[in-house]
């Protein structure tokens, strides 16, 4: 059986929708990725060390990062090597292979969010200004209510005008409660208010907004420190989560940013917004395989529902559709 045939079953027992909403999602990014695959593959008869440059050249222009593009080369020409493979048309199956290789790093569950099972769960969000941070808190706060939890939102980027209220805007439209104080106040100050509010109302999961300025690192990681004090001092092992908040469509300045938050904070994992939006979603890799950190969440559009959990697979099956549908129907 084929990679892509495993990889089909692999999926349909996962929700079509969540399917249909990766390959929708990354169709910008198959169509410049995938087309340059095609084309390479056709044009040659043989696997040989110019397929290979031209290769990592299309792989670089999808923003999988330089690194993790000649780390990803190495392991395919070994593979190539090992199985004797001269057809370019093998080269489909081996190069998503090591795509969802690099990214579970030989994690089953690198995606999974750290939702405590018993009290509560406290998710903390950071990122600059403009990548999506409060629609994201927003979204996610819809998603766990449908999943059943009991949700409350913490406004503590009390720094950037209009913050507040925008986080109050997604409170009404999902039906969960902002815990704030005046633009201004001390963020961690914020913290305890919610943190006491979650526990008297027994929410199952706080989701915390933080200021997102990076013009002064400092001050930033001072204000972070105090907030993660605090959330830690009331519940022991908590943030469960540190969430970074990245702009797809930013490419490698994602990058730069996620080595500064990774500088200055614990962050646990990544939400990567407007995927849909870019052709160059192999920024995803390079955060995974460079960074270590996983990316977690995944905006594929501007629905409400339109946040999914990252899944190696689905993300892998949105690239090749076009040739995994090819592949069944021959």
């Amino acid at each position: 059986m084929s990679f892509f045939k495993k990889l089909k079953e692999k999926i349909t027992k996962q929700a079509d929708t969540v399917t249909e909403k990766f390959k929708r999602g990354l169709e910008k990014t198959r169509n410049s990725f995938s087309e340059k695959v095609n084309d390479l593959i056709a044009r040659y008869r043989k696997v040989d060390e110019e397929f290979f440059e031209e290769l990592e050249e299309i792989l670089i222009s999808a923003d999988v990062g330089v690194a993790t593009v000649m780390e990803l080369i190495d392991e395919l020409k070994m593979e190539v090597k090992r199985r004797n493979i001269q057809d370019p048309q093998q080269m489909y199956s081996v190069i998503s292979e090591k795509l969802v290789d690099i990214y579970r790093g030989g994690d089953e569950q690198p995606t999974a969010l750290n939702i405590q099972p018993n009290g509560l769960t406290v998710i903390l969000f950071v990122g600059v200004n403009g990548v999506g941070k409060t629609t994201t808190i927003g979204k996610l706060a819809y998603k766990l209510k449908n999943e059943g939890k009991t949700v409350m939102l913490a406004a503590g980027d009390t720094f950037r005008a209009g913050a507040i209220e925008q986080l109050e805007v997604w409170g009404e439209r999902v039906g969960v409660e902002v815990i704030k104080q005046s633009a201004g106040s001390d963020p961690a100050a914020v913290m305890y208010d919610a943190i006491q509010a979650a526990k008297a109302r027994n929410i199952d999961v706080l989701l915390c907004d933080t200021a997102g300025r990076l013009q002064n690192k400092v001050n930033l990681m001072k204000e972070l420190e105090k907030v993660k004090r605090v959330i830690e001092r009331e519940i022991p092992g908590a943030p469960h989560e540190v969430l970074l908040v990245l702009d797809a469509t930013t490419g490698q300045n994602a990058m730069s940013q996620a080595k500064t938050f990774k500088e200055v904070t614990n962050v646990t994992g990544i939400v990567l917004t407007k995927l849909d939006g870019t052709a160059k979603g192999g920024i995803v890799l390079a955060i995974r395989n460079e960074l270590n950190i996983p990316v977690k969440l995944v905006g594929l559009g501007e629905k409400m529902d339109d946040l999914e959990e990252f899944n190696p697979e689905q993300y892998v099956y949105g690239l090749f559709a076009s040739f995994v549908e090819r592949e069944e129907s021959m």
